[in-house]
């Protein structure tokens, strides 16, 4: 039986090993010299900074990154709120349809996005937000999935604890965020997580409506890719500024997405 959990720790870990390996080469590979970015020693030496100062200089970074960090938040923040609404109506209440608005967020989650881009911009396009940070954010504000993940949720909440809320005198909107949000916590957090990655990783619809803009980090790593070769040095550098926030986020909430994920069951 050791031996078994010997073994399955140790696969375990080169299992994690071979996924935190790319990460590691990113990093080698942007912290080394211009000269010996194709160098395949698996330690960078010497240590450089001149890619990252490259990328500054090619690219306004800071900007980019700003404004990639203020439509990931402003996007999961939208979903995150807008399926807590509507999961809450669907669990909370018996309404003619329900069983109807629940179907019709599954068929919404179905739908692929290629089939909603067009009609998005052309609408984007008659209210004059192409080419705006609002034009990506506003027509993403609405996550199926989350939606029909806190719906699950809410469905096995407690009964009692809404029935003595109600009768303590609180109103619905009053028992969502002081009854129901604390006891749901980590799995907002971890949906948020979720939610916020897929935002921050958007590539095509940020493309779209943004066109030749350079606005937000992922645009920006196009700009160092070119017909007569890629410069890799910094398009290693400004990718690996790009990780960083996603990484930060999850060390930070750490605690509430392993409590959403383990003891949740959100799969």
């Amino acid at each position: 039986m050791r031996l078994r959990r010997t073994a399955g720790h140790v696969a375990l870990g080169l299992l994690g090993l071979a996924c935190l390996f790319p990460i590691y080469w990113l990093y080698a590979a942007s912290l080394r010299a211009p000269g010996d970015v194709h160098d395949q020693s698996p330690l960078p030496w010497p240590l450089s900074l001149e890619n990252y100062a490259d990328a500054f200089a090619k690219n306004d970074v800071a900007e980019m990154l700003l404004n990639t960090v203020t439509v990931a938040v402003l996007t999961a923040l939208g979903q995150l709120l807008v399926a807590l609404l509507a999961a809450y109506g669907m669990a909370a209440w018996r309404f003619r349809g329900h069983r109807l608005a629940h179907l019709m967020f599954v068929g919404i989650w179905l739908v692929p996005f290629q089939v909603t881009m067009l009609p998005n911009y052309a609408l984007l396009a008659r209210l004059g937000l192409l080419e705006t940070l609002a034009g990506v954010i506003v027509p993403m504000s609405c996550s199926a999935l989350g939606v029909l993940l806190l719906r699950e949720h809410l469905m096995n909440f407690p009964k009692e604890l809404l029935d003595a809320a109600k009768m303590d005198g609180r109103s619905s909107w009053a028992t969502l965020w002081t009854v129901v949000v604390p006891v749901l916590r980590p799995v907002l957090a971890a949906l948020g997580v979720l939610l916020f990655i897929n935002a921050w990783n958007e590539y095509f619809w940020p493309a779209m409506v943004l066109q030749r803009s350079n606005a937000v980090i992922q645009l920006g790593l196009r700009s160092f890719m070119g017909t007569e070769g890629n410069d890799w040095g910094p398009l290693m550098a400004t990718a690996g500024l790009a990780s960083l926030p996603v990484l930060a986020l999850y060390l930070f909430l750490q605690r509430h997405i392993v409590d959403a994920f383990v003891r949740s069951g959100l799969r």
